[in-house]
Formats: structure tokens, C-alpha cells, sequence
């Protein structure tokens, strides 16, 4: 029994199992039916995904995967464990780090019947996205919380909230990027993972995506509007690096149609080489590991069309992964919010 111990949940989005078809395909199926992923109806979502999107995208999604995996499999989840293992010996004996996908394996179902049976009377989850949105943050909130109910867990449970300004959070991510010599690029782009123009307007009652203005206002600590936190986020990575405002462009990707928030990272991308910007630095700081949106997407598609058409250099500053400065950083929130 470890009531005296306070267990430490990692959760991110997940992955397939395996490169393959059959494993995407049911990756796919879980992580697009998920109602705060696709916010349609359920008859219109249903259709939408099971009958459109996954048999139209799982053949690429698959070749994807494909070019993404590595000897250890998907980055993701080896580099979770990575950051489990390390987060463990820095936090030491007061805490049990445990990890769990949202979707697929590890699958937090089994995990928290771990939590149960090995009788934790504390539970901190911590969601490894920076930026609050339904469809990482609350999603992954609710299942655990929906979860603990079934199983008639009796726990203490804590969630770390978004994190995007913390200090250590910026300087860690701003440290990946000064690994690189900033004045050897002619601008900087920071890309963060889109989503649909409705969730934002769910953030913003009555108001249009276009007739806000959260962009430019910095958020209240606590707020939840996904598209002003990043833009503050890039605010604050541009004062810790001494970038000036002419010198870096926001920016949104991965969307699935144009009804997704803008600018698009390729567009901007092709926008600034046509006004000379030949060498681009890329930071991608909704992401705290390295995934198929950073190394593929960024990493490959985008700098295969960005050199193809003119371009000298796009170069993706890689994520915190299980960086020291990084796990520094998990060890403070989480101790933080046990206090």
C-alpha cells in the first residue's frame, strides 16, 4: 500500500501500436470519434469519420508513421518513458511516476486500476500540453476523471493546468533554440498545432474568429482561449530570445480543411521566402516531445517544399523531449501543485 505516496500521471495524445494499417486505422478511429477531438454531431461525426476521413487518410497516415518510427518505435511513447525514468530519480521516493496515452497503450484505463490497486491515496495528472484546448487538455481531464469514477476510486486528484508562460518552461525551450545560432537565420516561425475555427469561438461566446482580437492581448493567468495563449507564448519565447517582433511570424499547422485557424505554417513558410527569407528557424512549442507534426510534417514536408522552391535552410528546433532543463521544469509544477 503506498497511501503515503503521491502517484504522478503523464498523459499525451498517444499513438498507433505499429506502423501499420490496421493499428493507424484503429488509432484513427479512437482519437477522431472522440467528441471534443471532431465537435460534430454525433450521427454527422460518425459519418465524417468512419466513413470519409479514416479510410481516405490511413494509407498516408501509415506511410507517415512509417518514416516517423524508429528502432524504439514511435518517438513518442519511448520518449515518455524516457522522461517517466528521469522524472522519477529527480523527484524521488515522495512520488510514483506513472504514463498513459490518451489513445491506445498505455492505455490509462489499466493504469489508474494500478493507481487503485496499489492504494495511492494522491493522484497529480499531469497533461503534457503547454497551451489548454478541449481537444487535449479537457478531453484528456474528463476520461481520467470519468475513469476514476467508474472504477470507484477514492484519491486526492490535482491537475496540472496549462503551462505555457512558467518560466522554466520558456527558458528550457528557448535553450533548445539558442543550440542554434539565431543571427544565422533571416527569420523565426513559431508553429503551433492548429484547430477548428469552432473550438475557438466556443473560447469567445458571440464572437467570430476573425473579429478577435486575442492575438494581441495577453491572457489572464488561467485563461483558456488556445489561439491567445499561443500567441503569448511566442511573445514571451521572442522577449526571452531578444527577437524582435518584425523577425518572428505565429503560426498554425496540421489542419484538417480551411476552416482551421490562420495563418497556415506552409503559407507563411512560402510568404517569407518570397520576401527574401531564404533561412528559417522553426520552433514548435505546443509540443513538449517530438512527434509525426514536428519531425514529419515540419521537419520533412514542410522543408521539402520550402527548399524546393527556392529556399537555403528550414531548421525545426527540436522539443524538450527529456531535456534535464525540461524535467527540472515537470519536477517544480508537480511539486507545486502537491503543496
Amino acid at each position: 500500500m503506498k497511501s503515503n505516496k503521491t502517484a504522478v500521471l503523464l498523459m499525451n495524445v498517444g499513438s498507433p501500436d505499429e506502423p501499420k494499417i490496421g493499428a493507424v486505422w484503429r488509432y484513427l478511429t479512437e482519437f477522431l470519434n472522440d467528441k471534443r477531438v471532431i465537435d460534430l454531431p454525433w450521427l454527422l461525426r460518425k459519418f465524417l469519420v468512419n466513413f470519409i476521413i479514416i479510410p481516405f487518410r490511413v494509407r498516408n497516415s501509415t506511410r507517415l508513421y512509417q518514416l516517423l518510427w524508429t528502432e524504439k518505435g514511435s518517438p513518442l511513447i519511448a520518449c515518455s518513458f524516457e522522461m517517466k525514468q528521469k522524472l522519477q530519480a529527480k523527484l524521488g521516493d515522495e512520488f510514483d511516476v506513472f504514463v498513459a496515452m490518451r489513445y491506445q497503450k498505455p492505455d490509462y484505463r489499466r493504469v489508474i486500476r494500478q493507481i487503485k490497486e496499489q492504494g495511492f491515496k494522491k493522484l497529480i495528472l499531469f497533461p503534457l500540453y503547454p497551451h489548454y484546448a478541449m481537444s487535449t487538455t479537457e478531453t484528456t481531464v474528463v476520461a481520467v476523471e470519468q475513469e476514476l469514477k467508474k472504477q470507484k476510486v477514492n484519491l486526492e486528484l490535482k491537475v496540472v493546468d496549462q503551462f505555457y508562460d512558467h518560466p522554466k518552461f520558456l527558458k528550457a525551450f528557448a535553450d533548445q533554440g539558442r543550440k542554434y545560432k539565431l543571427d544565422n537565420y533571416d527569420h523565426i516561425v513559431f508553429s503551433y498545432h492548429g484547430l477548428p475555427n469552432r473550438h475557438l469561438e466556443k473560447s469567445h461566446p458571440g464572437i467570430k474568429v476573425e473579429q478577435c482580437s486575442c492575438q494581441t492581448a495577453m491572457p489572464e493567468h488561467g485563461h483558456h482561449c488556445y489561439r491567445a495563449t499561443c500567441y503569448a507564448t511566442s511573445r514571451l519565447l521572442s522577449k526571452e530570445l531578444g527577437i524582435k517582433p518584425e523577425n518572428y511570424s505565429v503560426a498554425f499547422q496540421s489542419r484538417l480543411d480551411n476552416k482551421w485557424m490562420e495563418p497556415f505554417t506552409d503559407k507563411v513558410l512560402l510568404a517569407k521566402l518570397k520576401e527574401g527569407k531564404k533561412r528559417i528557424l522553426v520552433f514548435a512549442p505546443a509540443f513538449v516531445t517530438d512527434c509525426l507534426e514536428t519531425i514529419i510534417e515540419i521537419g520533412d514536408e514542410y522543408k521539402e517544399e520550402f527548399m524546393a522552391k527556392g529556399g537555403e535552410k528550414l531548421q525545426l528546433v527540436e522539443s524538450l523531449n527529456a531535456e534535464p532543463a525540461w524535467i527540472e521544469t515537470m519536477a517544480r509544477l508537480i511539486r507545486h501543485k502537491k503543496d
